[in-house]
Order: structure tokens, then C-alpha cells, then sequence
């Protein structure tokens, strides 16, 4: 494997402009938040003059909400310095074992990232949907796309444990479930990955979108088989076999760049002597629905109560919080 960081001229005019553009997003809003807190300074003054003025202090306390979810907002922008962090974001679940009970949980995982990519204006294609035997799913692979979407993705690759009250055991019971979340960047031609079409096998199927929705009458669909490392992605949410083919390299260029790297970690580990966790009992976070409501990240020690809104894709909390413990790990004092 090629090292990252060649590029061709029209890939690097490309990525230079991309830069710059991100370069005056931030200063934007960096004036943006600097004239909010000017505004907020004026409303305080007058409020200050007329403390009997109600409609003043309810929009004085308004503004001060706005500027503070701005500031907030602002503040992880400036935590995403990694390497890829502003790129697309390729995000599988992958159920654990228990069946319908895992299964159904992956699908409410699905409907969690899909919630939050809709409320930051990401755009999610379903480049991979395998329905579950009774509820649920088996995997999926989602493609979040936009700025910024695999810096913040990448707190979630992980174990996630979910504990509540079964719906489908007649006897109520608490079950605890499992799903494995991966998150990879998609990445572009700067990176160069040994894809060689001797490795590859494809194999070609009817595509369906979820819940069996919009089945196609042709084998569009594009399962790619990487034989010296057995990797295996699939994609169908393009219309023509041509497009999923090139959506399921796109995958198979990402996984292979991933172990790549996973495996330089392990070697690196293996020398310093660290002991890396690794399956099931490395759960990153725990959903408990029963006997209390919480949603707790292992790493960063972040959790709330309010699972619903978690749910419903509140993950910026989260988020913020690995990203700042990520920082920390990085760069102890």
C-alpha cells in the first residue's frame, strides 16, 4: 500500500480549494459568533435600563441560548483535526448475536444515525440494507455525506449494549443486546490503495431498498469479494450495476486502508506493550431502557437520561465529548 499524501495536480487543485473554503467557513463563523456576543452585550445593557420589560428579557434569553448552541456548535469544529475528519463518512451495523432481539436494535441504532445526519443537513444514502429474518436488520451500510461527517462519525465505532424490557418476549424480561458500529472515511484518489482486479471477485444480485421497498427487476446490485482478505461489501443503492460496483470499490478501497492502519496500531501496541480491548466486552456504550433510563459513553464517562432524545439522534453531547477525550489521549499534559 501506497503512502497517503500523493495526489495528482486536478486532485490537488481540488483539495487546496477545499481548504480555503473550510478555512473561511470557520473565519464566517468566527464573525458570525463574535457579532452575536456583541448583540448579546447591547440587550443586556438595555434590560439593565428597563428590568420591567418582559418581551426584552425573553429575547435577551433567547439570543443567549442561540449564541450559546453556536458557540458549542463552534467549539467542535475546531476539535476535527484529523487527518480525514472532513471527509464522508462510510458507517456499517452489524447486529450481535440474539437474534431478533440484536437485530432490532441494529435497525433502532440505523434510525439514531440517520435522525442525527438529517439534523446537521448530511445527506445518507443506504448503500447496503440486509432485513432481518422477523424485526430489524441484519447489517447496513450507510454513506453520510458532507463536511466534517467522518470527524464527527468516528465516536461511534464501536460496541453499543442496549438493556430494556424485550417486545417481543411475551414474558417481559430484560434482555441485553448487541451491535457493532464501523465507521470509515470515504476516501478519495489522494489516497492510494493496492486494489488489484486479480484480488477482486463480483458477484451481481437483485436489489431491494429497506424493508424489501423498491425491488429491482435486474441484478443491479454489486457484491465484491477482496480473496487474499476475504472482505466482503456490497452495494445497491444505485441504479445501474456500473455505479454499484464503483460505490463497493469506494467501500473496499476504505476497509483495506482501515486494516492497513489497524494493524501498523497492533504492531505499534504489540511494542509498547499496551493491551488493546478488543469483541464483545469492549462496549463503547450502554442504552439502559430498564430498570433506569441512561445512555453513558465508557470512554468519556458522558451520559444523560434522556434516552429518547438520544434516540432521536442527540448525539452531539456524545460526540463532543470523545472528541475532547480523544484530544487529551493524544496530547497528555
Amino acid at each position: 500500500m501506497a503512502e497517503p499524501g500523493f495526489w495528482d495536480d486536478g486532485t490537488a487543485a481540488q483539495k487546496l480549494i477545499n481548504e480555503n473554503n473550510e478555512l473561511k467557513n470557520k473565519f464566517d463563523n468566527f464573525h458570525q459568533l463574535s457579532q452575536s456576543i456583541d448583540d448579546l452585550d447591547v440587550l443586556f445593557e438595555l434590560v439593565q435600563e428597563d428590568e420591567t420589560d418582559v418581551d426584552l428579557r425573553g429575547e435577551l434569553e433567547t439570543q443567549l441560548n442561540d449564541t450559546q448552541a453556536q458557540l458549542e456548535k463552534y467549539q467542535l469544529s475546531l476539535l476535527l483535526n484529523g487527518k480525514y475528519d472532513k471527509d464522508n463518512a462510510i458507517l456499517e451495523i452489524h447486529p450481535g448475536a440474539g437474534g431478533t432481539e440484536s437485530q432490532d436494535w441494529g435497525s433502532m441504532l440505523m434510525r439514531m444515525y440517520m435522525r442525527w445526519a438529517e439534523q446537521h443537513n448530511f445527506k445518507v444514502e443506504v448503500a447496503d440494507y440486509q432485513v432481518g429474518e422477523e424485526a430489524g436488520i441484519k447489517s447496513v451500510t450507510l454513506m453520510i455525506k458532507g463536511t466534517n461527517a467522518y470527524g464527527y462519525l468516528r465516536s461511534e465505532k464501536g460496541v453499543h449494549r442496549l438493556v430494556r424490557i424485550s417486545p417481543f418476549d411475551a414474558a417481559g424480561r430484560r434482555h441485553t443486546s448487541f451491535a457493532s458500529v464501523n465507521v470509515m472515511p470515504e476516501l478519495d484518489d489522494s489516497v492510494e490503495v493496492d486494489l488489484r482486479p486479480e484480488d477482486i471477485k463480483m458477484e451481481v444480485f437483485r436489489s431491494s431498498g429497506a424493508g424489501g421497498q423498491h425491488i429491482n427487476k435486474t441484478s443491479s446490485a454489486v457484491r465484491l469479494i477482496h480473496i487474499p482478505t476475504g472482505i466482503v461489501v456490497s452495494s445497491q443503492a444505485q441504479r445501474s450495476q456500473f455505479q454499484n460496483r464503483a460505490t463497493a470499490e469506494s467501500m473496499l478501497r476504505a476497509k483495506l486502508y482501515q486494516r492497513e492502519l489497524e494493524e501498523k496500531q497492533r504492531q505499534k501496541a504489540e511494542i509498547q506493550g499496551e493491551q488493546m480491548d478488543i469483541g464483545w466486552g469492549s462496549q463503547i456504550r450502554s442504552y439502559v431502557f430498564h430498570p433506569y433510563s441512561m445512555v453513558k459513553d465508557h470512554r468519556t464517562g458522558y451520559e444523560t437520561a434522556n434516552n429518547q432524545a438520544v434516540m432521536d439522534g442527540d448525539l452531539d453531547g456524545f460526540i463532543n465529548a470523545y472528541l475532547q477525550w480523544k484530544l487529551q489521549q493524544e496530547n497528555p499534559q
